[in-house]
């Protein structure tokens, strides 16, 4: 007889979450119970989207002649997104990474923010840490070197939240690996830990 109860705590809600960002190449945080500390800074506020991990793969298929099936499948593309909508658009923070501007360029005059962007902006390559939490799960996505791939437009009107949405692409470090997990989940059965 399956438990129900068990099985809902093996089911996960992103119910709540967060997101920061630092230089590129700071370390991980390493456990999403642990507030992270500078020069990681928060997003801040995150859309009731929450974060949506994203999986972008090809493959190519070799069936030999006379075969109807594959016996072997090579990857040849394996890329790892999260996309985020980010709605604390005056945090400073978030701003330089909409804008791909040095947190320095946003430093205000008497009271005044001014900065251009180019037509012909750089790499902005830093470091990403999220969160999300369900209850006694908490799951953490550490991207040593990922970059702002894709900005969708934003819209300013009376009845709509402004937000900067994101796809954020994540690029091998020198370990060849894009994103480290660090996971706090129940205990199951099927865990033979030593």
């Amino acid at each position: 007889m399956v438990n129900i109860t068990r099985a809902a705590d093996l089911m996960e809600v992103g119910a709540n979450g967060g997101g920061w960002t630092a230089p590129l190449g700071t370390s991980s945080p390493g456990d999403p119970l642990v507030q992270p500390m500078p020069p990681w800074a928060p997003l801040g506020g995150i859309s009731d989207d929450g974060l949506v991990q994203g999986f972008d793969e090809d493959s190519q298929e070799y069936t030999p002649w006379g075969y109807t099936s594959p016996i072997r499948t090579t990857i040849t593309k394996s890329l790892r997104t999260f996309k985020i909508t980010a709605w604390e658009t005056a945090r400073t923070t978030v701003r330089s990474l909409h804008y791909r501007a040095s947190l320095a360029d946003l430093e205000p005059v008497s009271g005044l923010t001014t900065f251009a962007e180019t037509a012909s902006p750089n790499p902005d390559r830093r470091s990403f840490w999220f969160v999300v939490f369900d209850g006694e799960t908490s799951l953490s996505f550490y991207v040593p070197a990922g970059e702002i791939s894709d900005r969708s437009d934003v819209t300013h009107k009376q009845d709509e939240m402004a937000g900067f949405e994101w796809t954020i692409t994540a690029y091998p470090d020198e370990a060849g690996n894009t994103v480290y997990h660090a996971d706090r989940v129940p205990a199951t059965a099927d865990y033979t830990g030593s």
